[in-house]
């Protein structure tokens, strides 16, 4: 058996293009799906994806393990950076699919079986349309907590805000205030059954990532994600010591060894390894047996597209530290004509469960993908008060 062929498909959505990765064989009839999705890197990822594909055409893709070696450590630049790391991953969720295809099993037999019979899931407000909330003023409490009770009418009962604007690397009681404004309303708002998570966006220095943090730890989150620059382990560590709040990071690291220094100095307890920018499930395995080992939490971050969605969930039936997924449910109205999915969601709780169908348990409508095509993702800008840069 053999890879003949790696093709991509990229379907705009709205705030980001979906790239899906189809990995075809010399078997009739099988090929496997992946996803290499990452916002504002859409041409770099595909022809990522290209140079990748040079290596292993010809091999057999039952090989999943010899093949994500030769694409991590070959053409001598080591894949952790992250288009790389992204376009090694759509190829690593394809194989997968494809080993489960031949078998006949779900991926998550494949690594184990199921340690759990449903997973949890949560949204972020805004029920998907992410540009509208981004656009939302931090201090328009009111509005987050519409945002909030749509969230749970639509049967959640977990979702994440940006409560936490953009700040330099120290401010004053503003930014502080505002924040706290809005998570109150939330809380009020929702009551103490629904969790509420905080997401600052790696906007805060350490030393404002704890100011927030102190700040919001009367409300009770399930966590606080991305106090600071998730580089700064030890400014992540200081954050993570001094609050009762777990602290959430790992959407932007993209390798085992990082994630190593990160649980070795307790810069989280919340995982969110995501499988599409970490170099797929093949090192997504080794990240969560390194956060097991350590107590740590898995929560995956997962704002991307369907086949992102299903790989997450599938991975979550076989690992044990897996508490609760993101996932996006109406960011474009053809998300549902592109894919047919294998797992099933109970409306009420937002419950999964698990895929019965070989592989991943997807299939992708091409014709439709083809009806939209790339678009340049929005450029988003953020600059202080006095015209430096900040992060978005």
């Amino acid at each position: 058996m053999k890879i003949t062929k790696i093709e991509t498909l990229v379907c705009h959505a709205r705030m980001r293009n979906w790239i899906f990765v189809k990995v075809l064989t010399d078997q009739p009839g099988l090929v496997g799906w992946g996803e290499a999705t990452l916002e504002w890197h859409t041409r770099g990822v595909v022809g990522s994806i290209e140079d990748i594909a040079e290596l292993i055409v010809g091999e057999d893709p039952r090989r999943i393990e010899h093949l994500w070696q030769m694409m991590f450590r070959q053409h001598f630049w080591h894949g952790n950076g992250v288009v790389r790391a992204t376009a090694i991953a759509g190829i690593d969720l394809a194989l997968w699919d494809i080993l489960g295809k031949i078998t006949g099993v779900p991926c998550s037999q494949l690594w184990g079986g199921r340690v759990r019979d449903t997973i949890r899931t949560y949204c972020h407000l805004g029920g998907g349309k992410l540009e509208d909330f981004y656009e939302t003023s931090v201090e328009d409490a009111a509005r987050f907590a519409d945002l909030a009770l749509q969230a749970v009418s639509d049967g959640y009962t977990a979702f994440k805000c940006m409560a936490v604007p953009p700040t330099m690397p120290l401010e004053g009681l503003k930014p502080i205030r505002a924040a706290e404004r809005c998570v109150a309303a939330i809380r009020e708002a929702v009551g103490e059954e629904i969790d509420i998570m905080v997401d600052c966006h790696a906007r805060p220095s350490p030393a404002m990532g704890l100011k927030f943090g102190k700040a919001l730890e009367p409300y009770d989150l399930y966590f606080f994600e991305e106090p600071c620059w998730p580089e700064s382990i030890d400014g992540l560590a200081m954050i993570n010591a001094a609050l009762t709040t777990p602290v959430a990071t790992g959407e932007r690291i993209t390798h085992s060894s990082v994630f190593r220094q990160l649980f070795e100095k307790r810069g989280c307890d919340v995982c969110q390894l995501d499988i599409t920018h970490c170099g797929g499930i093949t090192e997504a395995r080794r990240i969560a047996a390194l956060a097991d080992a350590h107590r740590i939490a898995i929560a995956p971050h997962n704002p991307q597209g369907p086949i992102s969605t299903a790989a997450s969930l599938e991975f979550g039936f076989s690992q044990p530290n897996y508490i609760i997924c993101e996932t996006v449910n109406s960011d474009v109205p053809w998300r549902k004509d592109v894919v047919q999915e294998g797992f099933t969601i109970e409306p009420q709780g937002r419950i999964v469960r698990p895929n019965l169908r070989p592989g991943l348990g997807i299939d992708i409508n091409e014709s439709e993908v083809r009806k939209h095509p790339f678009q340049q993702e929005t450029l988003q800008r953020v600059f202080y008060a006095d015209g430096s840069v900040g992060d978005w």
